[in-house]
């Protein structure tokens, strides 16, 4: 009987040559598909292709060998003496082993390769292995690994996939419980995921399986060493001069600010800014998850929320911390990120003497962000009407920040909007500056200018009183050319 997924016999058509079938395990049999594509590929391209083949082969038999050189070096070295033991010393002692090892094995290597090796080696025993060259790299914002075989970077604004990977899903984990166990905490599969901060400041977070499908998932959001000033972040076109003497302005009369924006956006670079604004004379508590603002004023109290351990106890949240700030004499108090019950206490702190206070949350535009902290205020458990809700938060917001993360990576300040009060149940807000997009370039670069609404500061006058007088042409629309 015949069946339609077997494929039927065909005759040779007559005088036609007889093709013999290539036999896979013969390596000197040709393949007459590949022969004729690889004819009608250029010269070049044939030479690439066989490069990167040759290139791939080579890095897996160096991954190879450095998994047998590890195991050999964790053997060999006092563990306990690496703490003590200089840069210098410690790769002098790495070196003799691997060098030892090799010639055990009967391994020969050119001296790139040994290089490459020690070096590899160095960052396995004292830093994060294959991460560590990325971490090194200025250029790099943010590291994303998708499994053992997949870690992305990104730069400028754009992912990019690098030639680094891991040797397998062993080798990835063993590096994420390197980094958890030395802040104290754990994962595995009954505490699936974590988040952790590396010993530069750099915020970590880890998914491991079962929850992560096809690998553990990191993504590393690397700490900037140099903080980025106002002035950097206009001469980087994040926004202009005028914004930047109305935030100078508006930070230094103590209006409570909140930065508003998406992932990846730029909301703790501008809060970081933004704080450079205030007197050195004023006491700060700074409230965060993770710890990376980088303030510079001397009177500055930090503080990180804490998750529960094992047992489940020992949890410290945002919350926790807030309030007991408000008992600790702050003139300012700065939140990280607002997400949840925690937002009923920094309004409350907003409207209690404690003006100039800052916070960021995640939304997409101002009255969005208002509806954000309506949302948070519901989910903390409070019932309270919605016009006192909307009241409390008219009363304690005097400023949304706006930033975005445009299509082409770029990242501005889209809108400063200022909360003028209440209008029946509706809170009434007015645009001061905004950017203004107005094309594209052949490369998909976004076109456009920042400018001011033509709407004078609901706050001129607190502005008078604190002796700052902005002059009326910050606040003039930009004139089409």
């Amino acid at each position: 009987m015949f069946s339609k997924y077997k494929k039927p016999n065909v005759a040779a058509a007559p005088g036609a040559r007889p093709v013999t079938p290539r036999n896979p395990d013969d390596a000197t049999s040709v393949d007459p598909a590949r022969q004729s594509l690889m004819k009608n590929l250029p010269a070049k391209r044939v030479a690439d292709l066989g490069l990167a083949e040759k290139d791939k082969r080579r890095k897996d038999r160096l991954q190879d060998i450095k998994l047998d050189l590890h195991k050999a070096l964790l053997e060999n070295l006092n563990l306990a003496a690496l703490e003590t033991a200089t840069e210098q010393d410690l790769r002098t002692e790495i070196n003799a082993i691997a060098n030892e090892t090799l010639e055990d094995m009967g391994i020969v290597l050119n001296r790139e390769e040994r290089q490459t090796l020690t070096q590899d080696l160095f960052f396995e025993v004292t830093g994060l292995g294959p991460l560590e060259t990325l971490l090194k790299d200025d250029t790099v914002n943010d590291i994303l690994v998708n499994g053992p075989y997949q870690i992305f970077v990104e730069r400028n604004g754009r992912l990019e996939l690098t030639d680094i990977r891991f040797k397998d899903e062993r080798h990835l984990l063993r590096i994420i419980d390197k980094i958890v166990s030395a802040v104290g905490r754990r994962v595995d599969e009954s505490n699936p995921y974590v988040d952790a901060r590396l010993a530069d400041g750099s915020r970590f977070n880890a998914m491991v399986p079962p929850v992560a499908v096809d690998g553990s998932l990191v993504s590393i959001r690397k700490f900037k060493k140099d903080k980025l000033s106002i002035d950097d972040l206009v001469n980087f076109g994040a926004f202009s001069e005028e914004m930047a003497a109305y935030l100078q302005t508006a930070v230094s009369t103590r209006l409570n600010v909140i930065v508003s924006g998406g992932t990846g956006s730029g909301k703790t670079t501008t809060l970081n800014a933004l704080s450079g604004f205030i007197d050195d004379s004023e006491r700060i508590l700074t409230i965060e998850d993770t710890a990376e603002l980088q303030l510079q004023q001397t009177r500055v109290g930090r503080m990180e929320s804490r998750p529960p351990n094992v047992e489940g106890k020992g949890g410290v949240s945002q919350r926790d911390c807030l309030k007991n700030a408000l008992r600790m004499r702050p003139d300012r108090i700065i939140v990280g990120e607002t997400r949840g019950e925690e937002v009923i206490d920094m309004l409350q702190a907003m409207n209690t003497g404690h003006d100039g206070s800052m916070t960021t949350i995640h939304a997409n535009s101002a009255r969005d962000g208002i509806s954000r902290l309506e949302n948070m205020i519901a989910m903390a458990g409070i019932d309270m009407p919605i016009k006192a809700m909307r009241s409390q938060i008219a009363s304690a917001v005097n400023l949304i920040v706006q930033v975005s993360r445009l299509q082409d990576g770029s990242r501005r300040m889209t809108s400063i909007t200022e909360i003028t009060g209440m209008e029946g149940d509706v809170i009434s807000m007015q645009e001061i500056f905004r950017y203004q997009r107005v094309g594209l370039t052949p490369d998909n670069k976004i076109i456009g200018h920042f400018t001011a609404t033509g709407v004078r500061s609901h706050f001129s006058e607190r502005f008078k009183l604190w002796g700052y007088d902005l002059p009326g042409a910050i606040f003039e629309p930009m004139v089409a050319e």
